[in-house]
């Protein structure tokens, strides 16, 4: 047995599974806020169903960017981008990777199935497409033929699957519709996982280019991504005003989310227009933003509970 081996949690890369855990939780929490009931084994399965279905993304990532060549060229791999690199490094764990993205997406399929049968009429059939998107986006986004990533659609999948679907699914677990306030929450949590990818495609340009891997940077170049990542996160900011604006009740807990904007995001966008050749502080830059990101999730899943119990 090689001790040397990546741990289970490298190869998922398990710190960023926060980026599905809190717009389900908070998707469950406005359900519930608009419902006034919680079904906690809905919750429990679609939590369940979230986490699974990133972790195949992750690992499928990692398994067809390595096999691809991208992850080989990537000189400038960190822990904020890049993907693991875990087969790079132990070419040996690639059978147990598969298997890992495998079990993930089956169990997330079966799960699915299960939860089918617990939600209203009405939500089937919202629910398998949502589960169909999710099963396609978490194989395709690197996996060849289709290759989101590679062909300049990663950046919507990323929004999408992590934003609106995230929400939705959540919400339709609870069996609730999606009301004007679903609506306007839905884009959020999207944005914020966005950003770290927008700043991992900067430090991860000329391996990006040289592998055909056609994101945003490789397309449009780094000066305009920083600017598209700031618009996104402005746009974020604004979304969470008009959110606490028109809910109805004591919505007005949402707005503490700011804060970390207020802390960090000056920093974040003062290296993105200044410093984008210094690698280091580009490397600083994109730890700060994933600091931004868990902070906000963790705010945006609180200042939901609060809000209810304010109610």
């Amino acid at each position: 047995m090689n001790s040397n081996r990546p741990g289970f949690l490298n190869m998922v890369r398990a710190p960023f599974l926060s980026s599905i855990i809190s717009p389900l939780i908070a998707g469950t929490l406005l359900a519930y806020y608009i419902g006034h009931h919680v079904d906690f084994l809905n919750f429990g399965l679609v939590l369940i169903l979230g986490i699974c279905f990133h972790v195949a993304t992750n690992v499928y990532n990692d398994i067809y960017d390595t096999l691809q060549g991208t992850d080989e060229i990537n000189m400038n791999r960190n822990e904020f981008s890049g993907g693991s690199g875990v087969i790079v490094q132990d070419p040996s764990v690639l059978p147990v990777m598969l298997r890992i993205a495998r079990i993930a997406w089956l169990a997330a399929i079966l799960i699915s199935i299960i939860l089918l049968f617990r939600v209203q009429p009405d939500f089937r059939i919202p629910l398998v497409i949502l589960t169909v998107l999710s099963a396609f986006f978490s194989k395709y986004y690197t996996a060849a033929p289709i290759k989101l990533a590679y062909r300049g659609w990663g950046e919507f999948s990323v929004w999408f699957a992590f934003g609106p679907m995230a929400i939705a699914v959540a919400v339709i677990g609870q069996n609730v519709r999606l009301s004007p306030g679903v609506l306007i929450a839905m884009p959020i949590t999207g944005i914020s996982t966005l950003s770290i990818l927008l700043i991992g495609q900067i430090i991860d340009l000329d391996a990006d280019r040289a592998a055909g891997k056609w994101g945003v940077a490789v397309r449009r170049g780094i000066k305009t991504t920083g600017i598209l990542y700031g618009i996104f996160q402005i746009l974020l900011c604004v979304n969470i005003v008009v959110l606490a604006a028109i809910s109805p009740g004591r919505r007005w807990p949402i707005l503490l989310t700011l804060i970390p904007y207020a802390i960090l995001l000056p920093q974040v966008l003062k290296t993105l227009w200044f410093h984008t050749d210094d690698l280091d502080k580009m490397k600083k830059a994109a730890g700060q933003n994933v600091l931004l990101h868990l902070a906000f999730s963790t705010l945006f899943v609180m200042t939901f509970l609060i809000s209810i119990l304010m109610r």
